[in-house]
């Protein structure tokens, strides 16, 4: 790994940029780091969604492409001028009084690192110091961390939708935040380096409510014990059960956003949450199938048994019990094909656990 990395000194920018991308965030990072100019000074952190069980190169990648150092930080260094900092696999990236946090905090949206933990972080400590960026990526993490951002008088970007690779999680940041710029990809780099130029905003939305429980979530993807914070005050009790551990929910309001926490500090958007939920239903089914073949399995090998010892009677209406499973099965199985088809297509793209970029 190269080390190229700047010397220490006073940050004399008030800026801090946080970025998040998914599906096809590795070219859109590499495209977005080039157009930097190397004596940009502001800080920038990128939660880039990878396989949480591979090494990650993105650093090397971005260091050769751009004139910036980047690397993965280490739990508690101080935040440095003019790096790129990168959340490593499976493990929360967060900042706090110019130094970086690397935890091993509970999953959100089954994703670890997270964006919306990392975009919470920085709206908390920094406030109206953050630029927001969310890229190319699919389902819509970073979509409660901008909310935040926006709420804490930071600036918001979002990468135009139809310029995207995969434009679920920009169009999601749409959907619910009303961002300052949506820019295609080829702009974002000089759009940084004017508003870092710019004086910052004075006035924040976010109310005292919001700001201690963007506390309390950070404190939590740092590794605290959210359920002795009190996460369960955050929200109203929810019916719902956490896919992760199966611990009590609660929900979680932000303007038309709404989400969930369990007391043990996982977190899902209402659109993580469903698609857990059919992950669960195409799971307890294929469990369904399994049991009827094991049915018919027995049913066949009880039916031969009786056969060889001269019971026809009883062999021919087990055989018979065995064929009717199998009519039921067969259409269970179709059923399921449907179901997963159907889904597949209003997704219109592969889920990100499915398709990270191999950096």
């Amino acid at each position: 790994m190269q080390t190229r990395f700047k010397p220490e000194k006073n940050m004399t920018n008030p800026y801090v940029i946080v970025i998040g991308s998914s599906a096809g965030g590795v070219a859109a990072l590499q495209q977005l780091v080039a157009g930097l100019p190397s004596d940009f000074q502001v800080p920038i952190f990128i939660v880039q969604h990878v396989a949480a069980d591979s090494k990650s190169h993105l650093p090397d990648i971005l260091t050769r492409t751009g004139p910036l150092p980047a690397r993965h930080p280490k739990d508690g260094q101080p935040i440095l001028p003019g790096n790129i900092y990168l959340a490593p696999p499976n493990q929360h990236m967060l900042i706090e009084d110019g130094r970086i946090l690397v935890k091993h905090g509970p999953k959100e949206n089954r994703f670890r690192p997270s964006i919306d933990a990392l975009f919470r972080s920085a709206a908390y400590s920094y406030g109206t110091g953050v630029i927001g960026v969310v890229l190319t990526g699919m389902l819509d993490d970073g979509t409660s961390g901008m909310w935040s951002v926006q709420r804490m008088g930071g600036v918001t970007i979002v990468q135009e939708p139809a310029d995207a690779l995969y434009a679920s999680m920009p169009s999601s940041v749409l959907q619910y935040v009303n961002v300052d710029h949506v820019v295609p990809l080829d702009q974002i780099s000089a759009l940084l380096v004017e508003l870092t130029t710019k004086a910052m905003r004075t006035e924040q939305s976010a109310s005292q409510e919001e700001k201690e429980r963007l506390k309390l979530e950070t404190d939590i993807a740092a590794q605290d014990n959210g359920f002795e914070k009190g996460v369960l005050k955050t929200g109203e009790p929810s019916h719902f059960s956490c896919p992760d551990c199966g611990g009590a929910m609660v929900q979680i309001n932000e303007g038309k956003i709404m989400r969930f926490r369990c007391h043990t500090g996982h977190g899902y958007s209402s659109g993580s949450l469903l698609h857990e939920i059919r992950e669960t239903i195409e799971k307890k089914l294929w469990q369904s199938v399994r049991s009827l073949d094991e049915s018919i399995m027995l049913l066949n090998l009880t039916a031969n048994n009786l056969a060889r010892e001269g019971d026809m009677s009883a062999a021919t209406e087990l055989q018979a019990k065995a064929q009717l499973a199998t009519k039921s099965v067969n259409g269970l199985r179709a059923y399921i094909y449907e179901q997963v088809f159907e889904q597949g297509s209003a997704d219109n793209a592969p889920s990100d656990r499915n398709s990270q970029d191999a950096a």
